[in-house]
């Protein structure tokens, strides 16, 4: 990066942090920490509800899921407007009613407190794990472009994340998120334009879509239907978002208390209900347009030299070991298939704007692009076996065109925009899982007499201590792919239970604690193991998780009631 792009880099972070902690200034307590005074605006709902979702991972790895898979991973999130509706009508009026910090409060309520220790543990494992892999994202860019011990790196991001985390509390990561999202918006808009920008003459928007949907990569909707009938192991369809993907994002918002804190911190029920009814509206375009600069970026790469591989890092180790010959056959090959696509893409355009495109023009297209990526997997191949590390490029391939390409300035600017994403999440996550551990954990089981200067203290250490386990997680974050999918793969592994456990508390007034704490447990590892075993879409798990516990529920209960019968 230029000096230029350093000092853009640098002063927007120190805006955001500064404006952050003075807006933080707040009641010692846990009411302030957590859920700042219950005193925010629909708006600020909102904000904070997307900059929560919107981490560093989705600017990051999904223009290069775009990229790699094309625009089917919108798709997942089709399910999410109908979830903020059954939202809005059951669970938020129960948790602003009974004025609990933490979702899991209510169970013990309902059932029991093993039962609350229980699904607040599994949020906790969950959640810490997710948020390790989300301060492994900024990393990589750091590592990429310092050439940092990605490591080292992580200590460092995480540590910078600690302390804006503990020092601000909830209305910092408010506060903060409303300034991050404008910037976020700014720079992705930024981003998309100058691809566009940067084709070559004659070649404008309608054309870079032609190009990349006769690709592939406009496959906004998939049935996931072969020519053996519909495929489970298809991650990404319209029945899978739909159904899967309602009852995930009926749990995230439901039940995982990063998002359940967020509007916890509401004035009241209406201004709760608004914020999430404004997310379930603007999540779906908003990710739309960002698959789209991977669809556009794909196109971009048809009229210039693209990368055989993104991360630079891992090319200059392979150039460095014995197998440097087989590296450069590969690339001389490579660039040969590139010169062609540039080729073939502009004859492509020339006939769509004189009529419509010959299908041998198209089909050789394809073919090219067929051969570059066989290339690709071969090198992925080799890297594999001979330098180890990240073989997958998924989450490289927006930032080494923001690097390339961009111009000095607008690279620090969208840099910032990652960290930005990436800090306002995981600040948020930390909050959440300090928040549960400290009511759901501390207050119950070490310490059942906090004063609320107590509480509030407590509660900084154990946001502390939290980051401290998500920089160990981080560290072992390598080698999982594109990370957009490896966190709500996780996700999904607790999900569909957690949700399960408030579907028995709201709908099945009759079945007790033991009944769906045994039900929990039973379906979890049957998740665990179906996940383990079976090649099945993740996003069909939570529903066979909620339906699980909440079925195996009332079998339980049913055979108490008969037991209890028979012995009388």
């Amino acid at each position: 990066m230029s000096f230029i792009d350093w000092i853009v880099l640098a002063v927007t972070l120190l805006i955001i942090i500064g404006y952050g902690l003075y807006k933080s200034r707040t009641t010692k307590n846990l009411d302030g920490y957590f859920l700042s005074n219950r005193s925010m605006p629909w708006y600020l709902i909102l904000l904070s509800i997307m900059g929560t979702q919107a981490s560093a991972i989705t600017f990051l790895s999904a223009p290069g899921q775009a990229y790699t898979d094309g625009m089917r991973f919108v798709q997942y999130y089709f399910g999410l407007p109908l979830a903020m509706v059954v939202l809005c009508i059951t669970f938020v009026p129960v948790f602003h009613r009974l004025k609990i910090y933490t979702a899991y409060e209510y169970l013990e309520e309902r059932f029991d407190l093993k039962t609350r220790t229980l699904t607040s543990f599994l949020f906790l494992l969950q959640r810490g794990l997710s948020t390790g892999i989300s301060i492994y994202a900024p990393s990589i860019i750091l590592s990429s472009l310092l050439g940092w011990n990605i490591y080292w790196t992580n200590i460092f991001m995480g540590g910078l994340l600690i302390i804006y985390t503990v020092t601000g509390g909830a209305k910092a990561v408010a506060y903060t998120q409303q300034l991050q999202l404008i910037i976020i918006f700014a720079g992705m808009f930024l981003a998309a334009y100058m691809v566009v920008h940067l084709l070559p003459e004659g070649v404008g928007f309608i054309d870079a879509l032609k190009v990349s949907g006769k690709l592939g990569k406009l496959n906004v909707i998939t049935t996931g239907n072969t020519e053996k009938g519909f495929n489970w192991s298809d991650r990404y369809n319209i029945w899978s978002g739909l159904i899967g993907g309602f009852f995930l994002a009926l749990s995230y918002f439901g039940t995982d208390q990063s998002q359940v804190g967020r509007y916890l911190t509401a004035k009241n029920v209406s201004e709760s209900k608004t914020g999430l009814l404004m997310n379930g509206i603007v999540k779906v375009p908003m990710q739309f347009l960002i698959l789209l600069i991977g669809a556009l970026i794909f196109t971009f790469y048809q009229f210039n030299q693209a990368p055989i591989f993104f991360n630079q890092a891992q090319v200059n180790k392979l150039a460095a070991s014995p197998k440097k010959d087989t590296l450069r056959f590969m690339e001389q090959q490579y660039n040969l298939l590139s010169a062609k696509k540039k080729e073939l893409s502009a004859t492509f355009v020339q006939e769509e704007k004189h009529g419509s495109a010959s299908a041998a023009t198209i089909n050789e297209l394809r073919n090219v692009n067929a051969e570059s990526e066989k290339i690709r997997t071969g090198l992925k191949d080799v890297l594999k076996k001979e330098v180890g590390g990240d073989t997958s490029d998924t989450n490289y391939i927006f930032i080494r065109f923001v690097v390339d390409y961009l111009p000095k300035g607008l690279v620090g600017l969208l840099i910032a925009v990652i960290f930005l994403a990436s800090w306002g999440s995981i600040a948020a996550a930390l909050n959440s899982l300090a928040s549960s551990t400290v009511v759901d954990i501390h207050k119950k089981f070490i310490n059942t007499s906090c004063t609320e200067f107590m509480d509030y203290s407590i509660s900084r250490y154990y946001s502390l201590g939290w980051g401290i386990f998500c920089i160990v997680i981080a560290q072992f974050a390598n080698n999982m792919g594109s990370l957009i999918e490896a966190v709500n793969v996780l996700g999904s592994l607790f999900y569909g239970v957690i949700l399960g456990i408030f579907l028995v508390a709201f709908y099945c007034k009759s079945v007790k604690g033991n009944a769906v704490f045994a039900s929990a447990l039973i379906v979890e590892l049957a998740i665990i193991l179906l996940f383990w075993k079976c090649n099945i879409g993740f996003l069909w798990l939570n529903l066979i998780g909620a339906l699980g516990v909440v079925v195996i529920a009332l079998i339980i209960h049913a055979t108490f009631n008969l037991l209890k019968l028979s012995k009388q």
